[in-house]
């Protein structure tokens, strides 16, 4: 940046960004003092039902998300200042309404207002483990930006997003809703989907509170059941579970949600060491920290505690901050405090650090500025944000298979719309609205026409729909196998059959753990039904999570994983099958082959009786009735070109304490089509005092080159790529030799070894 600048002016310059970087940390630092002495003059002018009214936070009776109870007149209970925050109201009218009502209490504190905006708003966006799908954050943190813009529009302050929740097993249903199964990864989305949220701050008109959810190791939850219970180690957590969460708040993220599950016995919502310890203590965190939905009041369910009033006091103390709908703060700390089985100090902290973000906000100066009904209209209707959602949507494909024909030795893919003169469009998907929306979305009036279904997005690519033919098949539930003659016929009737199948919305998401993979209903015989007449067949699959299809991946010759994705959906889909768009998508999970193979990972630690290969079944660690490998590893993803690796250069051989080494790759684009590639970074500690990985990823990056460039990608490896945690939770480096593999997935092969000394 400095080649054509002297050296006096650059001087200059570096004096005038250091003045500038200091000077907006010196503003920022007053401006977090200003406030803190507004909050402590505030607080105490509030009566401790006051205070505790701040930590409430009801559903509205407009839409619930969880099991809603009722109770008296909840405005009223806004006009005694006794509700802090409410979630599940939409729209600038509602906000603005229940804000004047706010207004009529003594102190006038304004409320909160919350929502689930996990891909989405007014425009929905690939569901979060499609969009992780990507690898690429600069579009991860666009589309959250857009979200922010449009929610915030309709007065929302705060959304529980993102879910930073690291799972490997894909039975569990909310498995869509987060990054996959790598804490590298993960914890690289979960700072770009801060940032995209937050903005250039709180206290923007267009950003909203991020919130780092479930706070912690619910993605671990046995058997992949919702809600269940998680046991591990320390170590594990650590290592595994937590850098996530750490990278939120080290970005900055205003709250924390703990989760329904107890870690190791303690539910999260009561876990002192997590909140108090961990968060807000080693890690220096100054948001917020909110229940989810009722667990305060379930740590009896748990047998943890006795009644609500001993929940409440053991949540409190442990540092849960705010109460979504359990009633238990309001319903039980005043007693706790006359009692003095509760020390107030800890009812004053909660209530600080949930007032500090409403001045944050400037809720205080302005307690409407965010419901402005004119800015909704305008930012909904923008076009740009549909152009943003299909470009997200196409980048999250994951092209998973693409074979030549047995008479050609061209690829099936991409289409061509002049020689293929009749398709076939079959499925109980080519039509779908609300499913390709997926779950933890919103549904508009104008959804019909402007959420683009698989059928309208070919439609608009090919011109008119002259060249379709459109067979349901089956639906995507139930046994029914009378639509399957009516698909047979329009697959005979065309040169080629497009097949969308997959899970409905309400099959992967909250509460939607299931025990079998397998795609439901006939959608796998209705395949096979196709494949039999002979004519080429192309699978696309919706879904939330990874699914078991093992049929369909040894049978047919072109399989696209379409996941949900979103307002834009049809067109992307679309743009990728005749190659206006070559698939980048990469897998942010492992797919088993079987449930039994379940939980499943790339980076399972090293065993003493490894297998060799796919078919080495004796007296190793795998499983006789069938191969050991995935159906398909984490980091892969096909292009329509082909991407050659050389062989990796390492800067030095010996890593030394505070030093750092380069490792450089040429990677060439060897196909006849312009495309990205994720090149993806693992090192492998060979020897260590506690037993490591197999492989880690460590770095990532997207390049774009066109047929016959090449680009060399570099890595800076340190002593921070090469930590650990040890049994008692700390990290630790430790010296030694260290395998490096650089390639296009998690079973890259191209090698080279370095010593850290």
């Amino acid at each position: 940046m400095f080649g054509f600048i002297n050296k006096n002016e650059k001087m200059r310059f570096c004096s005038l960004f250091l003045y500038l970087i200091l000077a907006t940390n010196f503003f920022a630092s007053a401006q977090s003092v200003r406030i803190q002495r507004k909050v402590d003059s505030l607080l105490r002018l509030m009566t401790l039902e006051e205070k505790i009214g701040q930590l409430n936070q009801l559903s509205s009776d407009f839409v619930a998300t969880g099991p809603i109870t009722k109770e008296g007149d909840k405005q009223d209970r806004v006009r005694q200042g006794k509700i802090g925050s409410y979630l599940n109201v939409t729209g600038a009218v509602r906000t603005r309404s229940l804000q004047e009502i706010a207004m009529q209490s003594r102190l006038r504190i304004p409320l909160l207002f919350a929502q689930d905006v996990i891909h989405g708003y007014r425009t929905i966006f690939p569901v979060p483990l499609a969009e992780a799908a990507s690898w690429d954050l600069p579009a991860i943190e666009k589309a959250a930006r857009i979200a922010a813009i449009e929610a915030s529009a309709s007065g929302i302050h705060w959304t529980f997003a993102p879910m930073v929740d690291i799972a490997r097993d894909p039975r569990w249903g909310r498995v869509m809703e987060g990054a996959g199964e790598d804490s590298y990864l993960g914890s690289r989305i979960a700072v770009a989907r801060v940032k995209g949220f937050q903005g250039n701050g709180l206290g923007n008109i267009d950003a909203v509170m991020a919130c780092a959810k479930h706070f912690a190791a619910y993605g671990a939850a046995e058997g992949g059941r919702d809600y269940n219970t998680t046991d591990m180690s320390l170590r594990k957590l650590h290592e595994v579970y937590l850098p996530p969460f750490k990278a939120a708040a080290e970005a900055g993220v205003a709250s924390f949600m703990n989760s329904f599950n107890d870690l190791n016995g303690i539910p999260a919502t009561a876990h002192t060491y997590l909140q108090r310890k961990l968060l807000k203590g080693d890690w220096q965190f100054k948001g917020m920290v909110v229940s989810d939905w009722g667990s305060i009041g379930e740590m009896i369910n748990h047998g943890y505690a006795a009644d609500l009033k001993d929940a409440s006091l053991k949540a409190i103390q442990a540092g849960s901050d705010m109460d979504m709908e359990s009633r238990a703060y309001t319903s039980q700390l005043v007693g706790l405090v006359n009692e003095k089985k509760l020390d107030s100090k800890f009812i004053d902290e909660a209530v600080k650090r949930v007032l500090t973000k409403k001045f944050e906000l400037g809720l205080f100066d302005d307690p409407y500025k965010f419901s402005n009904e004119k800015r909704e209209q305008e930012v909904w209707n923008n076009p740009a944000h549909l152009q943003v959602a299909r470009d997200i949507a196409k980048k999250s494909i994951v092209l998973l298979k693409n074979e030549p024909l047995s008479n050609t030795s061209k690829s099936l893919l991409p289409l061509s719309k002049s020689s293929i003169k009749k398709i076939a469009l079959v499925g109980p998907l080519v039509q779908a609205i609300a499913d390709n929306n997926g779950f933890w979305s919103y549904s508009w009036p104008d959804d019909s026409t402007r959420v683009v279904s698989l059928w309208k997005g070919m439609i608009n690519k090919l011109g008119t729909a002259s060249s379709l033919i459109y067979a349901k098949g089956c639906e995507i539930t139930g046994q029914d196998t009378s639509g399957f003659k009516a698909a047979r016929q329009a697959a005979l009737e065309s040169e080629l059959t497009i097949v969308s199948i997959g899970e409905s919305a309400i099959m992967s998401g909250e509460a939607k753990s299931r025990s079998s993979l397998v795609l439901p209903g006939m959608q796998e015989q209705l395949i096979k039904e196709l494949v039999a007449t002979g004519k080429p067949v192309v699978v696309l699959i919706s879904a939330g999570r990874p699914l078991v299809f093992n049929w369909i991946a040894d049978h047919v010759p072109a399989i696209v994983y379409t996941w949900w994705l979103g307002t834009e959906a049809g067109n992307a889909i679309s743009d990728v099958l005749f190659g206006d768009y070559n698939p980048s998508g990469k897998l942010p999970m492992t797919f088993p082959r079987h449930e039994g193979q379940i939980p499943i990972y790339y980076n399972y630690y090293s065993t003493g009786r490894p297998f060799k290969n796919d078919s080495d079944f004796t007296y190793v660690t795998a499983y006789t009735d069938l191969p050991n490998s995935p159906r398909y590893p984490f980091g892969h993803g096909l292009s329509y070109t082909s991407f050659e690796y050389g062989a990796i250069q390492l800067s030095d051989t010996l890593l030394k304490t505070g030093k750092k080494i380069q490792a450089k790759i040429r990677v060439s684009n060897t196909g006849a089509y312009q495309g990205e590639e994720v090149v993806q970074l693992y090192i492998q500690d060979v020897t260590a005092s506690l037993v490591r990985p197999v492989r880690e990823l460590k770095g990532f990056e997207k390049i774009n080159l066109n047929p016959g460039e090449s680009h060399e990608v570099v890595f800076t490896i340190s002593e921070n790529e090469l930590s650990f945690y040890n049994e008692q939770g700390k990290p630790t480096t430790e010296t030694g030799l260290f395998h490096v593999f650089i390639g296009g997935s998690s079973q890259a092969s191209q090698k080279a070894s370095f010593t850290f000394l």
